[in-house]
């Protein structure tokens, strides 16, 4: 099977129900939805599984969820369903729940890094909310977007600020505060 189609060369692609430009905000959106996965991979590589057994529970299943985000978001047949559901976004926050009672408290911005996992965690934190920016855009041109895709992202950002905490927290490493931050988190 070859991977390549040769049908993109004149800057269009086929989503599931036609073909857009790859310009597109549709395709923007998707195209982000599978840079945030990229990052989730990339983080998912740095842990160790004795440590984070659970955490990479979470992310492969997030992995697979957001396919299911770029797949409802690339869908303009009149019959779609989106595979991406609201148990998602719940199991969300859950985890953020338990991930906020884990790490220490907080008071004030931080700066994202870290450990090499909790940086990329912070970039996929980043690049989620460019994603939503862009969803939240779509959403505008098309009023049939699935509302599940916005929440859930929304709430994957806040997952990954909290996760990015207790991957720092679990291998010692200090958040660092931001120097110049009011206190904004209220215990």
């Amino acid at each position: 099977m070859k991977i390549y189609t040769k049908t993109g060369d004149k800057g269009q692609t086929s989503i599931i129900g036609g073909r857009v430009d790859k310009d597109d905000i549709r395709v923007e959106a998707y195209g982000t939805i599978d840079e945030v996965n990229s990052f989730v991979g990339q983080a998912a590589a740095e842990l160790n599984a004795d440590v984070f057994a659970d955490v990479l529970a979470d992310l492969e299943k997030i992995q697979h969820e957001l396919f299911d985000c770029g797949g409802d978001l690339a869908n303009v047949t009149a019959k779609r369903v989106p595979k991406l559901t609201e148990e998602a976004v719940q199991y969300l926050e859950q985890r953020i729940d338990v991930y906020t009672e884990e790490a220490p408290p907080l008071e004030r911005f931080i700066l994202p890094g870290g450990t090499k996992a909790s940086a990329a965690i912070h970039i996929a934190r980043t690049v989620a909310r460019r994603a939503e920016r862009l969803i939240v855009s779509l959403s505008k041109a098309d009023s049939t977007t699935p509302s599940v895709c916005l929440q859930y992202v929304n709430r994957l950002s806040d997952y990954f600020f909290a996760l990015a905490r207790v991957i720092n927290f679990r291998l010692g490493v200090k958040d660092v505060e931001y120097v110049r931050s009011a206190k904004v988190f209220r215990n």
